[in-house]
């Protein structure tokens, strides 16, 4: 039993840890090929106290849960677990930058986020599984922070952190779906943080970037549905890669 769960969670990392090798991938490629531009890109970029772009971004995203007291009662002794898998979506949005101090800075970067989560419910009898669905349009205006190393050539490290406010732009679902759907709320929030490199190019700036997001608040909405009142909290989880461009 105990080896089918670890097979089970290694499943369920799996696209994780090929996203974030394909991160690592990008990052050395990316630095290296900085490093053998030969003249000094864009000397006195930094010193502007505003600055603008736009970023593009994927990432993999999940849940995190806890089981309520109903999970444990004769009500729901047919589900086995509820696992929440890995799923992919995209982003795009702008930056505006402000200039705080000679390596600190901090951003606003509104942008427009497409997530499809899921719940999977295993059931005791080897019943096919039941999922629930989440395909949400949100709307997402990461506030951060900006900590940045010494510029060497046409290379700077940097880290980030700070929050997330969100909202669900979707809008109202379709009453003949709702049955296979979860209810959640329309606002989250979420702590950010992460790092990446600036790479000066004679034209533009382009910084890949990690980014970890994890939610804070109970997201899930109480609802008639007998599945939903095993979850006591429901939570978002995210890793991202970024593509900004200033």
């Amino acid at each position: 039993m105990d080896t089918a769960n670890f097979r089970h969670k290694l499943h369920l990392q799996r696209k994780k840890i090929v996203f974030l090798a394909f991160a690592a991938t990008l990052f050395v490629v990316s630095a290296s090929y900085g490093q053998n531009l030969k003249e000094i890109n864009l000397p006195n970029y930094d010193q502007k106290w505003i600055r603008y772009g736009f970023t593009l971004g994927g990432h993999v995203s999940n849940y995190r849960l806890n089981y309520s007291d109903v999970f444990t009662s004769p009500a729901m002794d047919s589900v086995h677990s509820i696992a929440p898998p890995n799923s992919f979506g995209f982003s795009i949005g702008f930056i505006v930058n402000f200039r705080l101090a000679q390596y600190l800075d901090f951003r606003v970067l509104p942008k427009v986020s497409f997530y499809d989560n899921k719940l999977e419910y295993n059931f005791i009898d080897d019943s096919p599984q039941q999922r629930k669905f989440v395909d949400a349009t949100i709307v997402e205006f990461p506030l951060l922070l900006k900590y940045k190393s010494q510029r060497r050539r046409n290379n700077r490290m940097y880290l980030v952190g700070g929050f997330t406010p969100s909202i669900d732009a979707t809008g109202k679902r379709d009453e003949e779906s709702t049955e296979s759907r979860l209810s959640i709320k329309n606002g989250n929030i979420s702590a950010d943080f992460g790092f990446g490199i600036d790479i000066y190019y004679p034209l533009f700036k382009f910084s890949p970037e990690i980014r970890f997001s994890k939610g804070l608040i109970n997201i899930l909405r109480p609802d008639k549905n007998p599945f939903t009142q095993g979850i006591d909290r429901l939570t978002t989880n995210s890793v991202s890669i970024y593509l900004q461009f200033e």
